[in-house]
């Protein structure tokens, strides 16, 4: 029973967990925040930028339509169309919303917040999710399924973030 939960948590959540390390993995240029301040920190850094962003997104979803075709989990077409958008963007936005946090706190990018660092794209999603795929997501996130992701997620998290520092993508293993 715990296994099958781990896999369901993994497979339901694998466009999240793809486009999150697709972003940081391909990288990019253009910073979405183009340098704007706010207060005496910039808004978001040079580390979330328009390319990563488009390239994480785009991974993820593309995940999602393999995923979509092998076993139909993200519902009917073209109902799953929304699921996909929602975990990928959603992942997006969260770990844009976690940068915003830690910029606002005084954190320089790299520095590490524990928690919000591992959960804030699986936040982003599941909020993306809850307002437009409501119904989906609470068939989908049982309560099992949803303790397994809080739980394993971190531990991805940090063994994926440790694999690109070693392959030179991140500057630090967090």
């Amino acid at each position: 029973m715990i296994i099958e939960t781990i896999i369901a948590a993994i497979w339901l959540m694998l466009p999240a967990y793809i486009t999150n390390s697709s972003a940081a993995f391909f990288g990019g240029k253009t910073p979405i925040d183009r340098g704007i301040y706010w207060g005496k920190n910039r808004l978001l850094g040079d580390g979330k930028t328009y390319e990563g962003f488009l390239k994480g997104f785009s991974c993820g979803f593309i995940v999602g339509i393999i995923q979509q075709l092998f076993s139909g989990s993200f519902g009917p077409f073209p109902y799953f169309i929304v699921t996909l958008v929602c975990l990928s963007a959603g992942a997006m936005l969260g770990d844009l919303l976690g940068s915003l946090i830690k910029r606002k706190i005084g954190l320089k990018r790299g520095a590490p917040l524990p928690l919000v660092d591992q959960l804030d794209f699986v936040a982003g999603a599941w909020l993306l999710l809850l307002v437009f795929a409501r119904d989906w997501f609470f068939a989908a996130f049982t309560l099992d399924v949803v303790i397994a992701v809080l739980i394993i997620t971190p531990l991805l998290h940090l063994s994926a973030n440790y694999i690109a520092f070693k392959m030179g993508k991140k500057k630090v293993p967090w």
